[in-house]
């Protein structure tokens, strides 16, 4: 048993069992690990004598798990907020886990606090950041890491042209030391990662590794006069060996390969000419992560993990990382991948699910929805075959109290023992008579260990407490009307000169209680734009909008997670129910609010105790939505309100916004949310409903609406309609 622990804001503390297959000539993109415990402790180190100590006060993740990785294999991590999906993928990433060897290739592209990283609007002037890199050459540079290259290579050149005899000998001498403190570091990390003989082994490889840098750290520091010429000229010549070896690694036509892939998927991700060319801190943030992300997938690696990378990208982006990911699985080194998505479409794309549940991680080979019903089945059949068995065992213990009292009447001692006899085989092997996989049930295979029965229990599958998202009934409005009304607006900025440079032209859209309205478009077609005009934060420059004169409002912005995180790290006493109770000013009591905030997923103590800066991504939504929902809104407009949340989070508060009786527009990338909110697809609701909130028979309006370079268009076809055409303009990209 061996562990690692890294320190940051907090410690991961990581053990597993150690094996010797295939050590000698292990696969870097398969893992195969058994007894994994991953442990994560507050800010600061954990020395060796307080290691158990933070075991135990940390929070667990995963006791006593294995985590098998097939070689080319897509794995979705499936699990709630909060169960350890982040700090799984960052143990792997930064090979915490003993059992990941050294050599195995790991890219990581972690979840981003950016707080507009959906945002329509261009990027900041480049006129006040005209320093560092542009995006071009920021992801070649991050991909290839041509800086340490070229780095070396300066060292050489310098020491090789000098006109001293001795600086070739030098320089190659100082890249040589600098390449073994590297392989040192990693040496002494291998070290502490083993125990027992591999321990052992890694330990020794460090102490000769520790002797080569002393010694070569003695030739380093020999003066000229020491040094034979025998060696000068030996050394000389191996310094331009090496010198020519690091030139073919920066060859121009070997970085134009490497160039020309950077541009196909900068431009699959989003990227114009002109914003590749564009300095990296010009850019907003979204257009950061998407620079991260090209860096990501541009690498050669055996393991690539991805965290929610869809959270940064349109629908475009979206379908063509699908596609793209896709078909880097066809060829024979694909790395192995592990991805986290809220969006179920995207994860469509996984041949696996990773679950984290309880403290344990299960494989399923196959999609989210082939798993949910599986597991329905399974818990169905388990149900009936649990209720059939305590029928015959209840019978079978009838019979055997019946013959037990008429033996003692009769005093009938060979009814007696058989009656005692069938009561220990009652006790004894009564249970499953079928395997996990539905087989004859084997003792020694199917329940090994010590057990006081000789069969297992069948046991029902029990699902997880249900996510709950309740939302309160919306105030009476008194008279009818359209909540929301645009006829004819436009919206532009000034362009300079007198112009203006239009963002919207001759919008006309209606929302009424009840309506269910999408907003779909690229980044860019002026998506935000309308959603402040909505809110009342823009006035149309053409046009008029309408609103009903008791309309309440609840708008749930895209950047509310960073600005509650702002909030917290200037308040960090500040907790959620002292906020809402700050900001309902007496309308509601304590109690009201704790029920306001339970009903959305903040119960107890989590609402009351912990601060609003420990909050994860996911509570924070929930934190907006009952910022939101307290003053009981007519229409609520949700902008990219999914980002944070996990699939289970998602599926709950579509189902909820789809029977709300108030008015809904939604703008989000979510394909799988925006047709079950906004199309009602996935349940038998019809498309007239009534009105309760006008108490009138009235037609609940569902339309998708599509924005783009500024006009709107509704969709007859929905979501789907404008799924197709994104995917064509990927295959025009990609030259099909």
């Amino acid at each position: 048993m061996t562990s690692m622990e890294a320190e940051s804001a907090a410690t991961i503390l990581c053990t597993s069992k150690q094996t010797r297959f295939n050590i000698g000539t292990p696969n870097y993109r398969e893992l195969d690990i058994e007894g994994l415990n991953i442990t994560v402790t507050s800010g600061g180190k954990a020395g060796a004598k307080g290691k158990a100590k933070a075991r135990c006060e940390g929070t667990e993740i995963l006791a006593n798990a294995n985590l098998r990785l097939k070689a080319g294999q897509r794995y979705a991590v499936i699990g709630r907020n909060g169960t350890g999906k982040s700090t799984l993928l960052k143990a792997i990433a930064e090979k915490l886990i003993p059992g990941i060897p050294e050599e195995t290739r790991v890219v990581i592209l972690q979840q981003t606090d950016a707080g507009d990283v959906n945002t329509d609007e261009t990027p900041a002037s480049t006129s006040s950041h005209n320093e560092g890199p542009v995006v071009l050459e920021d992801v070649i540079e991050r991909a290839t890491a041509k800086h340490v290259v070229q780095q070396e290579i300066d060292i050489l050149s310098k020491g090789v042209e000098g006109g001293d005899s001795f600086s070739a000998l030098r320089a190659f001498r100082k890249v040589r030391h600098e390449r073994l403190q590297k392989e040192l570091f990693l040496k002494d990390k291998d070290a502490r990662l083993r125990s027992g003989t591999r321990g052992m082994q890694a330990r020794k490889a460090l102490i000769a590794t520790e002797k080569k840098v002393a010694k070569f750290q003695s030739q380093c520091e020999e003066k000229d006069e020491d040094i034979s010429p025998e060696t000068l000229a030996k050394e000389t010549n191996e310094a331009a060996d090496m010198l020519a070896d690091l030139q073919l690694q920066v060859e121009p036509s070997k970085l134009a390969d490497i160039e020309s892939k950077a541009k196909k998927v900068l431009t699959g991700l989003g990227f114009t000419e002109s914003r590749m060319t564009q300095p990296v801190s010009s850019l907003s943030g979204g257009w950061k992560m998407r620079t991260a992300l090209a860096a990501a997938l541009l690498q050669e690696t055996d393991i690539l993990i991805l965290d929610e990378p869809t959270n940064f990208l349109d629908l475009l982006g979206i379908i063509w990382l699908q596609r793209h990911l896709t078909t880097l699985a066809s060829s024979p080194t694909a790395p192995t991948l592990l991805l986290v998505s809220h969006d179920r479409d995207f994860i469509s794309l996984c041949t696996d699910l990773l679950l984290i549940k309880d403290k344990s991680l299960d494989l399923f080979h196959g999609s989210l929805p082939l798993y949910e019903s599986a597991r329905e089945e399974r818990k169905t059949y388990l149900a009936k075959v649990k209720d059939a068995q305590d029928k015959q065992k209840e019978h079978i213990q009838q019979t055997i109290q019946r013959n037990l009292r008429e033996g003692k009447a009769k005093d009938d001692q060979n009814k007696i023992r058989q009656a005692k006899s069938r009561q220990r085989k009652l006790d004894d092997r009564w249970g499953l008579e079928t395997s996990a996989k539905g087989g004859r049930f084997k003792l020694n295979r199917d329940l090994p260990g010590f057990h006081f029965s000789r069969r297992a229990e069948v046991e029902v599958l029990v699902d997880e407490r249900p996510v709950a998202v309740v939302l309160p009934m919306p105030v009476e409005l008194r008279f009818p009307g359209a909540l929301v009304s645009l006829e004819g607006v436009g919206f532009g900025y000034a362009a300079g000169r007198g112009e203006k440079k239009m963002v919207l032209r001759d919008v006309t859209l209606s929302v009424g209680m009840g309506d269910r309205v999408g907003v779909v478009g690229l980044n860019g077609s002026g998506k935000s734009t309308l959603v402040k005009l909505l809110v009342e934060e823009a006035r149309p420059v053409m046009g008029t909008l309408t609103r009903h004169p008791r309309l309440k409002l609840g708008y749930y912005a895209q950047h509310a997670v960073e600005e509650l995180q702002k909030m917290g790290r200037a308040e960090p006493e500040l907790t959620a129910l002292a906020l809402l109770t700050r900001e309902v000013h007496g309308q509601l009591d304590e109690g009201e609010i704790r029920g306001l905030l339970a009903q959305l997923g903040l119960p107890g103590r989590l609402a009351s105790d912990v601060p609003v800066r420990r909050l994860s991504g996911g509570q924070l939504v929930r934190l907006e939505m009952g910022r939101i929902l307290w003053q009981r809104p007519h229409c609520l407009v949700l902008d990219e309100a999914t980002t944070h949340l996990d699939y289970e989070t998602v599926a709950a508060l579509r189902e909820a916004l789809k029977d709300w009786e108030g008015a809904v527009v939604v703008v989000s990338h979510d394909r799988w949310f925006v047709r079950g909110v906004v199309e009602g697809i996935g349940d038998d609701e019809e498309s007239e409903d009534e009105d309760v909130g006008t108490g009138s028979k009235a037609t609940r309006r569902r339309v998708v609406c599509r924005l783009r370079t500024g006009e709107m268009k509704i969709l007859e076809g929905g979501v789907s309609e404008f799924e197709k055409g994104v995917e064509k303009r990927v295959r025009r990209l990609e030259g099909e």
